[in-house]
C-alpha cells in the first residue's frame, strides 16, 4: 500500500516528497536533474548553430574581391579566417555555391587564359588578336605551373617577334618566368627543367636555352638546373638518368 501512495504523494506534494528523501538520494536527485537541463541546452544550442565549411583557400586578392561580391549578391552569409586566407560558408550550401561561382567563371586564378579569346569581337584588327592571344597563353602557361605544390603564384612572361621573310633576321622567342614558392618550400632541378620544357614546348620555336626562372627572392633558378659545361635541363635530366642506370648494373 506504502509503494502504491509514493508516486501520489510525490505528484501531490513534491517538496514535501523531496524532503523525506535521505541526503544521498537528495544530491543524486539534483546531479540528475542538472545532467538533464544541461541535455537539454546543449541539444538546443547544437540545432541552432550554423556550421560553416571551407570554400575556397588560397585565392588571389582579385579573385578573393570577386567572389565576396558575388556572395554578397547571392545573399550567402560567408565567414574570413585566417588572414584573409579562407572563405568559408554555411556547410548547406558549399557545393550549391561552387557550381554558382564556376558558372560566373569564379575564381579565375593567376592572370588570364583562354577565355579572354571568346568574347573577342567581330573585326578585331590582326595586333589586338596577337596581344590577346599572348595574354591568354600566358595566363594558360602560368595556371599550369601553379598547379605544382611548392609553387604558391606564377607570372610568365613572352617575348615573340613578329616572324621575318629573311631567316637571318630572324629573332627567337624568349620568355621569363617569375615563381613564388611556398615558405619552406624549394624546387629541384628535375622540376625546374619541367617547368623550362613545359614553356618552350608551349610557343613554337622556343628553345629551352631561352627560358629563364626566377624565384621571389631573385634567385636565377635554371642556373642552378644546367649544368656548367652549359647543358640544357633536358639534356641533364637525361644524362643523369642514364648515369643512374649504368651505377645500378655496375653496383
Amino acid at each position: 500500500m506504502a509503494t502504491d501512495d509514493a508516486p501520489k504523494s510525490l505528484l501531490q506534494d513534491p517538496l514535501g516528497a523531496f524532503l523525506r528523501l535521505r541526503m544521498n538520494q537528495r544530491i543524486a536527485l539534483l546531479a540528475g536533474m542538472a545532467a538533464l537541463l544541461a541535455l537539454f541546452v546543449a541539444t538546443m544550442m547544437w540545432s541552432t548553430k550554423v556550421g560553416y565549411q571551407v570554400l575556397y583557400t588560397n585565392l588571389s586578392q582579385a579573385d578573393g574581391g570577386s567572389v565576396i561580391a558575388q556572395l554578397q549578391k547571392l545573399n550567402v552569409p560567408y565567414r574570413i579566417t585566417d588572414g584573409g586566407a579562407v572563405i568559408q560558408v554555411p556547410s548547406d550550401q558549399v557545393y550549391a555555391t561552387r557550381m554558382k561561382l564556376a558558372a560566373q567563371g569564379l575564381p579565375k586564378g593567376a592572370g588570364v587564359g583562354f577565355e579572354v579569346l571568346e568574347n573577342e569581337p567581330m573585326g578585331t584588327s590582326q595586333f589586338v588578336e596577337q596581344v590577346n592571344y599572348q595574354r591568354a597563353l600566358q595566363g594558360s602557361l602560368a595556371r599550369t605551373i601553379e598547379s605544382l605544390s611548392a609553387v604558391e603564384s606564377a607570372t610568365v612572361h613572352l617575348a615573340i617577334p613578329k616572324p621575318s621573310v629573311f631567316l637571318t633576321d630572324e629573332e627567337k622567342p624568349s620568355a621569363s618566368v617569375l615563381l613564388k614558392l611556398y615558405p619552406g618550400r624549394v624546387l629541384g632541378a628535375a622540376q625546374v627543367a619541367g617547368i623550362v620544357h613545359l614553356v618552350s614546348s608551349g610557343v613554337a620555336g622556343l628553345s629551352d636555352k631561352n627560358v629563364n626562372i626566377v624565384d621571389q627572392d631573385g634567385k636565377l633558378l635554371t642556373a642552378s638546373a644546367q649544368d656548367p659545361s652549359g647543358i640544357e635541363p633536358t639534356q641533364l635530366a637525361y644524362r643523369t638518368t642514364i648515369e643512374q642506370q649504368y651505377r645500378k648494373q655496375i653496383e
